[in-house]
């Protein structure tokens, strides 16, 4: 990326410096409010209406190391190294949905709605809750929980761990899970949005998949780092990945993506990316590397829009409201930003 190229952040975008690696960033489900979790155990919550006022909210006694837009309207949920799983409301009040002790709330998952689902992850134990904070169910698993998620719909929730990949009904009333094997360590999980498929990623450089139901494996290696990040494009016709030093997808269309060559953007400076984030409306991909470099790739064109310069740190979080109008992006120095990508009155982009 050139050293002269006209990034967004520079014309349309808000910056600051927290003085703590960001963990991640999110929007809120109406996407009016974005948050900024930070290893000081402190959120920023940004009003989308004044993007200017940053506010400081104390939330973890330690770091904070899970955030995700909460199941209602407004506000967030986290985890946190001092064993509380959190919520915090717009206003920023902070309540607690549960307390471990000592034990770390690493992994998180919610499902949207009035009846929506709440899930964290403490070693080997998945804990279920409904909106109101109300735990539904325990669900236990042969070691430590390393991802977590839930299907489209809410029915289903996943979790990987060593030696693979756990699929349970969430309403079910005797727990019967699907073991998804596969030997070796499983670092991280996602879910297609069709649900039909389950992706994990390796401690071997790789990642490893199941088609549903039959349970067909699928082998995507080559990648010279660990995927640390992962994200399916709207409808799910690609993954997107980091691990590499370009943004790495690969095709979940046209019997993908077995036999399939992935499409990788955004390379050629030897720069490991980082984070990936998929456009919530189109086909546009963020992506994040390790020198700071925040970029936005279309699919189609293969056209890269420039968006934040290097020097910050290496990109730690991405997120896109869900009108696909605003990104927010961190890096482990503690670097933030917002980014609006509206189109402003006499733009041509």
């Amino acid at each position: 990326m050139s050293d002269t190229a006209d990034f967004l952040l520079e014309s349309r975008g808000i910056r600051r410096t927290l003085d703590a690696f960001v963990v991640g960033a999110a929007f809120d489900r109406t996407g009016t409010m974005a948050a900024f979790a930070l290893g000081d155990g402190t959120m920023r919550l940004v009003d989308i209406a004044e993007p200017e006022t940053w506010r400081e909210v104390s939330v973890h006694d330690g770091a904070a190391l899970a955030l995700a837009a909460d199941c209602g309207p407004g506000g967030f949920v986290t985890g946190g190294d001092d064993g509380r799983f959190c919520r915090t409301g717009s206003d920023g009040s902070v309540s607690n949905i549960e307390k471990f002790g000592m034990k770390w709330v690493e992994q998180i998952a919610v499902h949207p709605g009035p009846k929506g689902l709440l899930a964290c992850a403490v070693g080997k134990r998945v804990h279920v809750f409904d909106a109101a904070g109300t735990r539904l169910k325990v669900l236990e698993h042969p070691s430590a929980v390393t991802g977590l998620a839930f299907d489209a719909k809410g029915k289903r929730v996943a979790a990987s761990h060593y030696n693979g990949a756990t699929l349970w009904f969430v309403a079910a009333k005797v727990d019967s899970p699907r073991l998804l094997e596969w030997k070796g360590s499983h670092t991280g999980l996602i879910l297609h949005p069709d649900g039909d498929a389950v992706v994990t990623a390796m401690q071997e450089n790789s990642l490893h998949g199941w088609k549903l139901p039959e349970e067909k494996h699928m082998r995507m290696s080559g990648y010279p780092a660990k995927t640390e990040s992962m994200s399916f494009t709207r409808g799910g016709k690609w993954l997107a990945s980091s691990g590499s030093d370009a943004m790495v997808l690969w095709p979940f269309h046209g019997g993908g993506p077995m036999g399939k060559q992935p499409m990788e953007l955004a390379g050629g400076d030897g720069i490991t990316c980082t984070r990936v984030a998929s456009h919530p409306q189109q086909d546009h991909v963020a992506g994040g590397f390790a020198d700071g470099l925040v970029v936005l790739a279309d699919i189609g064109s293969s056209r890269i829009l420039p968006v934040a310069p290097p020097g910050q740190g290496a990109v730690s979080a991405l997120a896109w409201s869900p009108d696909g109008r605003w990104l927010a992006l961190g890096t482990e120095t503690g670097f933030a930003g917002l980014v609006d990508f509206a189109r402003q009155p006499g733009s041509s982009r």
